[in-house]
């Protein structure tokens, strides 16, 4: 029987969900839902490779414990105070309420970036997977500094994992959050059993009473590998804050916290922090030192638990994947005003072919900084105009009273914000709170004529 692509194209028209307009009250989902999610997101294949460059970059263990407790805790402070208020606030997503602030001509190059981005995040996500796929194949895992694909077996095992991930992306936000509400957990237990099993292969004895010291002189020791940087406090404080910078300081899960009934439910991100960008990272971190360290994401979880903790890697990467599909598609779709699942379908597919290079996966550390770097202006600007113009008594929204195509003041701040963030003379981690810091005084400058101009025209 032929297939009618008409009928088809016309129910996956179906799967809408509040594109353009504000989410209506019955449609906002229980905070269970966001816990799923988070854990399902941060619980996920990027941390097998992120604990593991830790080790790697010679972290000592009291350094990252510390550090990983106060990042994330910032990570989530974020998240419950900077982004869902604003979401519960608008029922908007950040690239609709953005075209009113900033106008569609920014926008525009606001969704094509941010697009972009998360594919690459993605595609990333989708070669730690694409580890675990290999081991069947006896596939060769490129290597630290490997930039290009290094065989044709590599580009078809990233390509078919990334087009099943996408399959899952186009069916939308409360998919996404029952898929993560089932694997999550199980993905969180192949992770610590990952680490239990690992363990005795370092040395640490049945009772555990000497796990410290094998913690510090064989895991977390400050040993550097080769060709990586020395990690301190610092840089892991930083970076855990900074690790999902674009969803929380730069509001881009605004399209999760439309749905939230209250702006309390950015705690719930915790679910994903401690479960994913803590527990998980140590866990990681024990598994890789146990096969040598060797980043293997796949390697890693079968060395420890044989099948299971390869399928753990494969499902880690979906779950992680989708959402970032899914939020590139959101931005993608105001650009082009397609369906949402059409354009969902065009970022998996860009996202699926750049995973097979292996550059974004090997650099995924600094990848993640320079990303959250380059979108966090616009957070910066969407908050001051949100929360703090309406305290002076700013105008808002002025992009589109006046039916501004580009409000150039946005850009302006966009652009210099970022050239002077790059300019610091600090570590990438270090830069992006100075240069938030920046475009929020930076865009009340431009901005504090406003409310004179408005007080001369209505005098006349």
């Amino acid at each position: 029987m032929a297939l009618d692509l008409t009928a088809l194209a016309s129910r996956m028209d179906k799967l809408y969900e509040f594109d353009r307009e504000p989410v209506t009250a019955d449609k906002l989902k229980p905070g269970v839902l966001f816990a799923s999610v988070f854990a399902g997101e941060h619980v996920a294949a990027t941390e097998f490779v992120i604990g593991a460059f830790f080790v790697l970059h010679g972290l000592r263990a009291s350094d990252l414990i510390l550090g990983l407790l106060l990042g994330n805790l910032l990570a989530v402070l974020s998240w419950t105070f900077l982004c869902a208020p604003i979401a519960v606030d608008t029922r908007l997503t950040l690239y609709w309420y953005l075209r009113k602030i900033a106008g569609p001509g920014v926008t525009f190059i606001y969704n094509i970036a941010n697009a972009f981005l998360y594919c690459i995040l993605a595609g990333a996500m989708i070669s730690v997977s694409a580890t675990a796929v290999g081991l069947a194949f006896g596939l060769r895992v490129p290597q630290l500094n490997d930039i290009l694909p290094n065989s044709p077996l590599w580009v078809f095992i990233c390509l078919t994992i990334g087009l099943l991930f996408t399959l899952l992306a186009i069916l939308g936000f409360e998919k996404l959050s029952r898929f993560a509400e089932v694997a999550s957990p199980w993905i969180f237990l192949v992770f610590v059993a990952g680490a239990l099993v690992s363990l005795p292969k370092l040395g640490v004895r049945a009772d555990f009473s000497n796990f410290w010291e094998v913690a510090t002189t064989r895991i977390w020791n400050g040993v550097v590998a080769a060709g990586q940087e020395q990690f301190g406090f610092w840089h892991v404080v930083f970076f855990a804050w900074f690790c999902n910078l674009a969803m929380h300081v730069g509001l881009s899960d605004m399209a999760l916290f439309r749905y939230a009934k209250k702006w309390t439910y950015g705690f719930y991100s915790a679910f994903g922090m401690y479960s994913g960008h803590f527990l998980a990272w140590l866990c990681s971190g024990v598994m890789v030192a146990a096969i040598g360290r060797e980043m293997h994401p796949g390697k890693m979880a079968f060395e420890a638990l044989g099948l299971a903790g390869a399928v753990a890697v494969l499902l880690a990467g979906w779950t992680t994947a989708n959402p970032t599909i899914y939020r590139a598609g959101l931005a993608l779709q105001t650009v082009t005003g397609w369906p949402r699942w059409k354009i969902t379908l065009v970022a998996g597919l860009v996202t699926s072919v750049l995973s097979c290079f292996p550059l974004f996966f090997m650099k995924l550390l600094d990848y993640v900084a320079i990303y959250g770097l380059v979108l966090m202006p616009i957070g910066a600007v969407v908050f001051t105009e949100h929360w703090i113009f309406p305290r002076l008594g700013l105008p808002r929204y002025l992009a589109e009273t006046r039916k501004q195509v580009f409000n150039w003041k946005v850009l302006l701040v966009w652009g210099g914000s970022l050239l002077f963030a790059f300019l610091l003379p600090v570590h990438l981690y270090f830069r992006w709170l100075p240069g938030y810091l920046f475009a929020v005084a930076f865009y009340l400058v431009l901005n504090l004529g406003a409310k004179k101009s408005l007080a001369e025209k209505a005098a006349v």
